[in-house]
């Protein structure tokens, strides 16, 4: 038995506004920037303190709080906005949660925050991405004037719903799958408003947990305040708000560069989601891509329709998923911030699978819709830039949810696999591919914290697509769940394989097992005390043609 702890090596990570929405507002203490000049070494160190700004928050997260999936997993993401909303500095966390991070800066700014305000929210229509992930966002303020925004998302591992956890495979309104939360002051004037913490956790599975991530994220929000405090002090007002102008400027036109040296023209592709939890047909995910110029408009309208079942994307997650192939294919080193974003623009229509009206379930599009969008994506760029696109990964995070239904555990998952060959390279194996960048939970760690037993954890050996480089290995993960519960899966690509590329093999398909029997792609069922859940992640494509590897 091996424990590896995987990390998502693809992971760019991105976030920006939402095109196809209205501007972002901004409030009334909005302040004034000026146009005082930065001097490139002043730039290029307000630019590395904002960074780190955003980083600080991230740890400070996952020291302080309680459950697995944010202390262990660190599936959890912090940054730092200007006062009109414009996103200014990101740690590298969460590909999926950062991208749509300023969907919710632009809701809370329709509530007109005030100074030492902190709002709350999860709502996927107004600003979230799915139910579990919990974003805060808090107003920072100088001398009593609103300067910036710290915002923090956490996955947490119950926010109420039909099933522990959170992630029903079978949902078919939001209303099943948790508590549905808009943007709400949870502190007002500095001053925690009881009535609505209690109402939250009253709603939730072990609020004693629910209760201390939240406190952990009103720590990271505070942490930015400091720190950005501390900016003002050290710069001067005028130059520290001179600089998030300068900084997004500066990433702006690098983008712009890299955008400008792809050929014009439009190029398509075309993917498949295999089902959404009631029925098993293939749902098609089509788009469009034009580079023109340094810009790029990216449009899903030959998408399906919006679904019954639960793999529903709220809009924000699937610009997030274009986002994040922009960045991958251009230079990493480009700072993330609103600049890198606005020359690309995302189209959804309403009512489809990637622009859902409520009360679209939406749990499993945030997963797994994303991943598939992000293959989509990828494939239509590759006319434009072969060289820079891997065959597909595995294509999906494997999400597995085991929790008791009185509240006592609830445990989440979602398990790495094979990452696609290069041009030049093997993929990699055992990696978190795509619109997740986690760790894994390891073995002690959870048997510690959760009536479970690991009793394999392993490569999946061959499991990648031969070829000139080969796919990277999937995973195999047999647990044992030593209480009665209920087990949730969520997956893909166990149907449709990783695509290989120039010649290159399919990876192979995952596979999903109770008690040694397969279960579908996406289940949920209660099992008594004693009963085995395995999960065999997908290989990553092979990259050209399998004779030409030197061995």
């Amino acid at each position: 038995m091996t424990d590896h702890d995987s990390t998502n090596h693809n992971s760019t990570n991105n976030g920006s506004t939402n095109h196809d929405s209205a501007a972002n507002g901004s409030t009334d203490e909005s302040p004034t920037t000026t146009d005082q000049p930065i001097d490139p070494v002043t730039l290029e160190v307000l630019r590395n303190q904002l960074a780190g700004i955003a980083e600080e928050m991230g740890q400070t997260l996952i020291r302080g709080a309680y459950s697995p999936n944010i202390k262990e997993r660190r599936d959890c993401s912090t940054a730092l906005f200007d006062a009109e909303g414009r996103m200014i500095a990101q740690a590298e966390h969460i590909p999926v949660h950062l991208g749509a991070m300023p969907a919710a800066v632009e809701a809370v700014l329709e509530f007109d925050p005030e100074p030492g305000d902190v709002f709350v929210l999860n709502d996927p229509f107004e600003g979230g991405t799915h139910l579990p992930d919990v974003t805060m966002v808090s107003t920072l303020s100088v001398e009593g004037e609103i300067v910036g925004y710290a915002v923090s998302r956490a996955h947490h591992a119950d926010v109420g719903g039909m099933t522990p956890g959170s992630m029903p495979a079978g949902a078919e309104e939001i209303y099943q799958e948790g508590l549905r939360i808009p943007p709400t002051r949870l502190v007002a004037g500095g001053e925690v408003r009881e009535e609505v913490r209690s109402l939250l956790l009253a709603n939730v599975r072990n609020a004693r947990e629910r209760r201390a991530d939240l406190r952990a994220q009103r720590a990271a929000n505070e942490r930015a305040a400091d720190r950005l405090a501390d900016l003002f002090e050290e710069h001067g007002r005028e130059t520290v708000l001179s600089g998030f102008d300068a900084v997004i400027d500066y990433s702006r036109e690098r983008i712009e560069d890299e955008l400008a040296a792809l050929p014009d023209g439009t190029y398509e592709a075309t993917d498949y989601l295999e089902g959404d939890g009631v029925t098993d047909d293939d749902i098609e995910i089509s788009v469009a891509v034009t580079i023109d110029g340094t810009s790029v408009d990216v449009d899903f309208s030959g998408t399906a329709a919006q679904l019954a079942g639960n793999l529903n994307a709220p809009r924000a997650v699937a610009t997030s998923a274009v986002y994040f192939v922009v960045r991958c294919l251009t230079d990493p080193e480009i700072p993330p911030n609103h600049g890198c974003y606005e020359p690309v623009s995302v189209h959804a229509p309403n009512g489809t699978l990637l622009n859902p009206e409520p009360p679209a379930a939406v749990v499993g599009g945030n997963v797994e819709t994303s991943q598939r969008v992000t293959d989509v994506v990828f494939t239509a760029f590759a006319e434009a830039a072969p060289d820079r696109v891997p065959a597909q990964g595995q294509g999906t995070m494997n999400n597995l949810t085991i929790g008791a239904r009185d509240g006592s555990f609830t445990y989440y998952e979602t398990i790495a696999g094979g990452f696609g060959a290069r041009a030049d390279r093997d993929g990699m194996d055992g990696v978190q591919v795509g619109m997740t960048n986690t760790l894994n939970t390891p073995v002690e760690s959870l048997e510690t914290e959760y009536p479970l037993r690991v009793e394999r954890y392993a490569l999946r050996e061959g499991s990648g697509g031969r070829g000139r480089f080969r796919g990277g290995e999937g995973l195999e993960r047999t647990v044992t769940v030593e209480a009665d519960a209920t087990v949730s899966l969520l997956t893909e690509r166990r149907r449709h394989a990783p695509a290989g590329v120039a010649g290159g093999e399919d990876g192979s398909t995952g596979e999903n097992l109770l008690d040694g029997e397969p279960v579908p792609a996406k289940t949920t069922v209660d099992v008594d005390a004693g009963t085995t859940v395995t999960v065999r992640t997908p290989g990553g494509g092979g990259h050209g043609e399998p004779d030409e590897r030197e061995e």
